[in-house]
Order: C-alpha cells, then sequence, then structure tokens
C-alpha cells in the first residue's frame, strides 16, 4: 500500500489540462513523426532539391516567426481558445500534402499549418501552469516519455506502409492519418480549462491588430524577468540554429552517403525514440532533485560525441549516434522548460515564449536555408561539423551566466 500510495503522490499533477494536453500530443506526435519519418525523400520525390528542401524548411519557420508574438501577447490574455480552435487549422494544413503534385503544395501547406501554430506560446503556458514547481523536471520529462512512446513504432508504421503501399502511395496514406489524428487532437484539447484568471475574449482579428502592441511589449518583457532567462534564451538560440542546419539531411546522410538503407533507418529512429522512454523516468527525478542547469550542461556536451559517430562510425556509429541524440533531447527539453517555468512569472509567460519562439524560429529558418546550400553545394558533413562548434559557445554561456532561481515560480 505504501508503494501505490507514494506511486500516487508522485504522479498527482497527472490530471486536469496536463493530462487533456498529453492524451492530444500522443496523436498528434504520433501521427507527425509517422510521416516525419520519411518527409525529406518524399519532397525529394515531388521534385524538391537538397536547396528546395531548405527552402521549404526556410518559409515554414518565418511563418512560424511571424505569429510567435500575437501568440505571446493572446497567450497572456486567453490560452483556451488559441489552442483547441487553431489545432484545427493545422490538422486541416496536411490536406496539401496528401494531394501535392509537387513540392509546392508541401511549401503551402507547411506555411498554412505554421500560421497556424499561433497558439503555441498559449499551449506550453498552459502546460507550465499546470506543473507544480517540485515537479516540473517530471512533468516535462514525462512529456518527453509519452511523446517517445506514441512515436517509436511510427518510424515502423511507415517503413510497413512505404514497402507494402510504394513509397509515393503509402506517404499519403501517411499524411491521411495525419490529418485524422490532427483532428481528433483538436476534438480532445476542446475540453481544456482556462488557466488564467479573468481571461479575455479573442477575437481573430485581434491576430494582425494586436501585433504592434504585442511586439512591444515581446520585447520589453525581457526587462521584467531575471538576467538568466535571457542568457538561458540566447544558449537555446544557438542550440536550436545548430539543429536546424542539420535536421533535415540527417536521413539524406544516411541513405545516400553512408547508404545505410531504409530498413536500417527505421530502426534506427526506432532506437532514438525508445532511448527516451528509458532515460525519461530517471531524467524527471535528477531535473527535480539536483536542478535543471548540471543536465542542461551534459545534454549539450552529448552532441558532440553523437554527431561524429554518425558522420564517421559507419552503420555501427548510426546506431550509437541515434540514442545519444535522444538523451541529448530529452535532457535539453525538460531541463530548458523547467528552468523557464521556475525563472517567469505565470502572467508573462506568454509573452516570453512568443517573444523568445520568435527569434529562435527566425535563426532555425535560415539555418535550415544554410543546412540545405553548404550540404548540397559544399559538403555534406560541413553542416554537421557546424553543429559541434556552436555547441561551444552554448556550453559556456549556460555554463557561466545562466544561474537556477532559488524560488520557483507558481
Amino acid at each position: 500500500m505504501r508503494f501505490f500510495d507514494r506511486l500516487r503522490s508522485e504522479f498527482s499533477f497527472f490530471q486536469g489540462n496536463y493530462l487533456i494536453l498529453i492524451l492530444s500530443w500522443i496523436l498528434m506526435d504520433f501521427a507527425g513523426e509517422l510521416a516525419g519519418a520519411y518527409y525529406s525523400k518524399f519532397v525529394e520525390k515531388l521534385g524538391a532539391t537538397e536547396s528546395i528542401i531548405g527552402f521549404i524548411g526556410l518559409s515554414s519557420l518565418l511563418a512560424l516567426a511571424l505569429v510567435q508574438f500575437p501568440g505571446g501577447y493572446l497567450a497572456d490574455r486567453g490560452r483556451k481558445w488559441l489552442v483547441s480552435t487553431m489545432t484545427f487549422g493545422v490538422a486541416l494544413s496536411y490536406i496539401f500534402y496528401i494531394v501535392a503534385p509537387s513540392w509546392h503544395f508541401i511549401l503551402i501547406g507547411s506555411v498554412i499549418g505554421n500560421l497556424c501554430l499561433i497558439y503555441q506560446p498559449a499551449l506550453l503556458a498552459m502546460m507550465s501552469d499546470a506543473l507544480p514547481p517540485e515537479r516540473r523536471g517530471m512533468g516535462f520529462s514525462i512529456i518527453n516519455l509519452i511523446m517517445s512512446v506514441a512515436t517509436t513504432p511510427a518510424p515502423a508504421v511507415a517503413l510497413l506502409l512505404v514497402t507494402y503501399y510504394g513509397f509515393m502511395p503509402g506517404m499519403r496514406i501517411a499524411y491521411i492519418l495525419v490529418t485524422s489524428g490532427f483532428i481528433v487532437a483538436a476534438l480532445v484539447r476542446l475540453l481544456l480549462k482556462e488557466s488564467i484568471k479573468n481571461a479575455q475574449k479573442i477575437k481573430p482579428s485581434e491576430f494582425i491588430s494586436s501585433y504592434p502592441k504585442a511586439l512591444k511589449e515581446g520585447i520589453a518583457v525581457w526587462k521584467l524577468v531575471p538576467r538568466s532567462m535571457f542568457f538561458l534564451f540566447l544558449s537555446s538560440l544557438l542550440v536550436r540554429f545548430s539543429f536546424a542546419l542539420v535536421q533535415l539531411y540527417f536521413i539524406q546522410y544516411a541513405l545516400k552517403v553512408l547508404q545505410i538503407g531504409d530498413e536500417a533507418w527505421g530502426l534506427a529512429l526506432t532506437l532514438l525514440f525508445l532511448t527516451m522512454i528509458v532515460a525519461s523516468f530517471p531524467c524527471g527525478k535528477i531535473l527535480d532533485k539536483i536542478g535543471r542547469k548540471v543536465p542542461l550542461l551534459i545534454s549539450i556536451i552529448i552532441v558532440i560525441p553523437a554527431v561524429l559517430l554518425f558522420l564517421y562510425g559507419g552503420i555501427i556509429g548510426v546506431f550509437i549516434a541515434m540514442p545519444l541524440t535522444g538523451l541529448s533531447q530529452l535532457l535539453s527539453m525538460s531541463a530548458y522548460m523547467s528552468l523557464q517555468a521556475d525563472l517567469v512569472p505565470k502572467e508573462q509567460r506568454g509573452k516570453v515564449i512568443g517573444s523568445s519562439n520568435f527569434f529562435n524560429y527566425i535563426f532555425m529558418a535560415f539555418g535550415s536555408l544554410a543546412g540545405g546550400v553548404i550540404y548540397e553545394r559544399i559538403s555534406p558533413q560541413l553542416p554537421f561539423l557546424i553543429m559541434i562548434a556552436l555547441a561551444i559557445p552554448s556550453l559556456c554561456l549556460t555554463l557561466y551566466l545562466v544561474e537556477e532561481s532559488g524560488k520557483r515560480e507558481e
């Protein structure tokens, strides 16, 4: 009985908005990864080169960046309406992927879908609102765990679809499943409850009309939060830019340069997600026991051997590198989100998330484009080596300028 009482106490936060968001994320993450496993190859089959893939990434990320300031501003006026309504828009944007005769339709669908992600600051703020300070490390690690559990079979299902139906028909079926999964998730999110007091009704026209004020408050908010939050943001900016350089080209490098085959790549991705599953609970406990900073530093350090093994270790290196990458992603995401929630007061979370997301996505957009150009025209290895180089200043910023708050914000 003591064991079950302790277990019940440990996971007492698993209710309300947190539970609803988790359920919707399971649906969306599995569906998204189902098609994401072979996304680059799908777009290439529609006539895109590596540079065009980078251009699509640039355009979609610029669209995502464009809505972050109003998204953050509106999130601090009311979270529920943004999240529950705009998820439907994201779902419907995948219809362009299903019917795409050329890569141009992928460009249109990705831009529309990312404009609908104006709800992103509200979603992340709502998740932070739902978690008690002493359980944030575990809470955010469980998000990674559940998303990893949901996505673990996704590459295998994608492989099954492209093998049985052929690559292009199989991918179109995958995107039908993506659209269906996102619509169901949007329906689940209608059950969310507003998490801030005195929430105001938001009109769609405010998406544009609020922009000047949202921009002003999104910049000014950095004067109201601890300096550690600003340096944490700068460190994250470097990490996200470096990852954007290579994110779309892991599969290209593995299949074209290393020539490991579709089956081996699908298994390597599955191993990545399995690692995140196994490590989620211990990582969450570590974050809540020893703090957020040390795990964040470890996540940056791990990137260096992981990338080198992926580039030069052959098929064995890939199977070692992908679990290391998964562990790095788990630690980085959980530690960053926990520390951000600790440092930023509830009433300013939307604006801080929106403002930081804006600059992150701008840097990621140009990182995606630069990665494609460098990969195609200079060297396939160079974007990955730049990623290693950028890990060093990110590590120094976190080590010397980021401090954990003695008082964690509610």
